[in-house]
């Protein structure tokens, strides 16, 4: 079956929970059928959000932004200025496609964003997200409600480190990675406007094969 291309839309910079209320409100309307799937981006304000795992596992003292309990999958992390959120909300149910296969997705598309940029990045076996020289540089925190997934996926373009080091970033400590640290700094609105046409491609393309290499 050929499908239509999805909408997609830049949000710019935004708080966190007038997203995250649009993103339940699609979805919603997505699996009731009353709303078709679609692609947003955006960058936000400062803030840190923790999963449904995402017992406390702060490691400083008071964190500098605001703690939002969030209905994603994973653990606390941080999103702010100089990193790009991926928001997909797409119909896994109708789609045929199961949740590994979904990660798998979204993680490749990223890698291919990234090789396009001449930055190597690859997966960790066991370890959700895309990784490079220097750490992780992309995290990953999905909901899967009535067969629609929602929340996606975290590009770190030029974040400040200084908001990862109050924290375990999603239960990891490991070393986080910047684009900035291989390039210099693209547009995150033509970088989001890249990752959305590879991810709509390999969709499309059923591209959905769930290996770990590397």
């Amino acid at each position: 079956m050929i499908r239509e291309k999805l909408l997609y839309q830049w949000l710019g910079r935004q708080p966190y929970e007038p997203v995250w209320r649009k993103l339940s409100a699609h979805a919603g309307a997505v699996a009731g059928g009353l709303d078709k799937e679609i692609i947003f981006a955006c960058e936000h304000e400062a803030v840190y959000t923790t999963g449904r795992r995402g017992v406390d596992n702060r490691v400083g003292s008071t964190l500098a932004a605001p703690v939002v309990h969030s209905d994603r999958g994973g653990e606390m992390t941080f999103h702010g200025p100089g990193q790009i959120m991926f928001y997909p909300i797409i119909n896994l149910r109708s789609r045929e496609i199961g949740i590994k296969q979904y990660v798998h997705l979204l993680e490749e598309s990223c890698i291919r964003l990234l090789a396009e940029h001449g930055i190597e990045a690859w997966r960790k076996c066991g370890f959700p997200g895309v990784w490079a020289r220097d750490g992780k540089i992309a995290a990953l925190g999905v909901r899967v409600s009535r067969g629609v997934a929602f929340h996606g996926m975290a590009l770190n373009v030029d974040v400040d480190r200084k908001w990862f080091a109050a924290i375990n970033p999603c239960g990891l400590q490991l070393g986080i990675a910047n684009v900035t640290d291989f390039t210099e700094s693209p547009l995150l609105s033509e970088m989001a406007e890249r990752w959305q046409a590879i991810f709509q491609a390999l969709l499309h393309a059923n591209h959905v094969s769930g290996g770990c290499p590397k």
